[in-house]
């Protein structure tokens, strides 16, 4: 796939082509209806969202990991070998963590998810008005902020639940100090800003990596359907499920993604690096399964995610200066898969604990192989790969939840979740599969698909918001099988015996923003 550039771009928001060096202003002395003055002002201020707000979560440093991971270090699934340092990961370990002691660490996301909601109203208000736009640019523009938008404010009600809502840019001193808005108020502008982006005609309906690295009709799809599954949780308690379900199977029926396969050897095993999962790490962009991802290129963003697939003593080993295994799993996690049978659990599928090198074989604490660049690793220390923030797998999985919550445990849905199972138990007859999924019952279904949203989901980081969703907490059994029992969150600990409160469904406002705002409240159950 030929690299996009969107990257650069957003780097350079306030960059205008220089038709007279002399003639230019300042960009912080030009008012925002002043700099939405050129086509490329409205391109730049949209370029510019890729990287900016949610898109933050998924930046990783080798030391703190992604803030994406903050959830997964709470469920206990995942560890951190610089955690001494990194407080947050202790804090959320032992789930002593309040609005005080990471005020810094949730502030940061706050603030930087407001800063993308405020761009994308920029955005959104200026692009209409835009002189010398063309049409076509305008709806693609204008489909794009608001997707932008709904992913921000998405993850903001998702983390802190009720939070001010903000919908024009910030142009006076007038209403700086917004109270909390209802969550239900928030998914109601979430679902209008995507079902926007997705009726209308500025989103091509193609996979991302065949839209010059741009957001798709499916993007948008994909994130309304797991918004509707959200909502039907007990964030709102709203029954969306057939709603999630339509959208979903939108996505299926659409033909634009498809799950990769295995290539398999004429004696019927896996040829070499012929596993599917091989094939999704060693490609930079995997058309028809990876549906969003955030972009990288060495050259201008380099991709630290490869840093952190090792342990912190294979840095001699390697080209990285530093390695750290920030999202190493622990025994639950492990145990979560069939180890005689699940190809995910195997050596070099999507964890490994060796290596070689000069012909020696080096081991070490089981670390994620899906990020392994070996020539990053090897020679440049500088990766390019993308990070998948949604995978066609996870699309399965919530039509297959959302279809037997709405109709039943239906030949559709039994299909959908088939497809998850036998790829990943590829020895075992998908009919056997298909025939036990079909005489469960609804409930006993729905746990099926919560384990494999565990199980092939680890790398996109839902854990967490799992958790809040259905408040019930993953318990893998230790024997091997990989089954894996549902509890109550509340009243539970995770391994790192942290226990779970009801306040944890949510996570603190940072004291930082309570003290610049004296509207806002704390949720319930944190100091402040």
């Amino acid at each position: 796939m030929k690299k996009t550039y969107i990257l650069y771009l957003g780097i350079l928001l306030s960059a205008t082509s220089c038709d007279s060096f002399l003639e230019e202003k300042p960009r912080d002395e030009v008012a925002t209806n002043q700099y939405f003055s050129r086509p490329e002002h409205a391109r730049d201020a949209v370029n510019a969202l890729y990287r900016r707000g949610a898109m933050q979560m998924y930046q990783t440093g080798v030391y703190s990991g992604a803030r994406a991971m903050f959830g997964p270090y709470l469920s206990g699934f995942v560890d951190n070998d610089y955690k001494g340092q990194e407080f947050h990961v202790q804090r959320g370990q032992t789930m002593t963590f309040d609005g005080l002691n990471l005020s810094d660490y949730f502030n940061s996301m706050w603030s930087d998810i407001y800063a993308g909601i405020s761009r994308s109203n920029n955005a959104i208000k200026y692009i209409p008005t835009t002189p010398g736009l063309p049409e076509a640019d305008a709806e693609r523009y204008m489909a794009e902020a608001k997707f932008f938008r709904a992913m921000n404010y998405y993850y903001l009600v998702r983390m802190f639940g009720d939070v001010p809502l903000i919908t024009e840019p910030y142009e006076s001193l007038e209403n700086l100090f917004l109270e909390r808005t209802p969550a239900a108020q928030i998914y109601e502008l979430i679902v209008d800003d995507l079902n926007a982006a997705i009726g209308g005609s500025g989103l091509a309906n193609v996979a991302m990596s065949d839209n010059s690295g741009r957001i798709s009709k499916t993007v948008a799809q994909t994130v309304l359907a797991e918004v509707y599954l959200t909502m039907s949780g007990a964030a709102i308690g709203e029954n969306n499920y057939a709603n999630s379900a339509e959208v979903a199977k939108a996505i299926i029926n659409s033909g634009v993604h498809s799950l990769e396969q295995h290539t398999m050897t004429a004696g019927g095993e896996l040829a070499s690096e012929g596993s599917a999962y091989n094939k999704l790490k060693s490609s930079v962009s995997i058309p028809q399964e990876y549906i969003y991802y955030f972009e990288f290129d060495e050259t201008i963003a380099n991709n630290g995610y490869p840093a952190i697939s090792y342990p912190v003593t294979l840095a001699p080993q390697l080209a990285f200066a530093i390695t750290n295994n920030a999202y190493g799993p622990t025994p639950p996690l492990l145990n979560s898969y069939d180890k005689a049978n699940d190809l995910r659990v195997q050596e070099k599928q999507y964890f490994h604990s060796s290596i070689t090198k000069d012909g020696q074989v080096i081991e070490f604490a089981t670390s994620p192989y899906m990020w392994v660049d070996e020539e990053a690793a090897n020679t440049s220390a500088l990766s390019s790969k993308d990070k998948v923030i949604y995978s066609y797998a996870d699309v399965l999985l919530i039509a297959a939840e959302a279809i037997a919550k709405s109709e039943g445990v239906t030949t559709e849905a039994v299909d959908y979740l088939t497809q998850i199972r036998a790829r990943a138990l590829w020895k075992t007859d998908a009919s056997a599969i298909r025939s036990q999924l079909s005489g469960l019952s609804v409930d006993e279904f729905v746990e099926e698909v919560w384990k494999e949203r565990v199980r092939e989901l680890v790398f996109e980081f839902p854990i967490w918001f799992d958790v809040m969703r259905t408040r019930k907490m993953p318990a893998p059994t230790d024997n091997g099988s990989g089954e894996i029992n549902f509890i109550d969150a509340v009243g539970s600990v995770n391994y790192f015996n942290g226990p779970i409160k009801e306040a944890n469904m949510l996570f603190p406002l940072p004291e930082q923003e309570l003290q610049r705002n004296p509207s806002l409240t704390q949720n319930p159950g944190y100091a402040n």
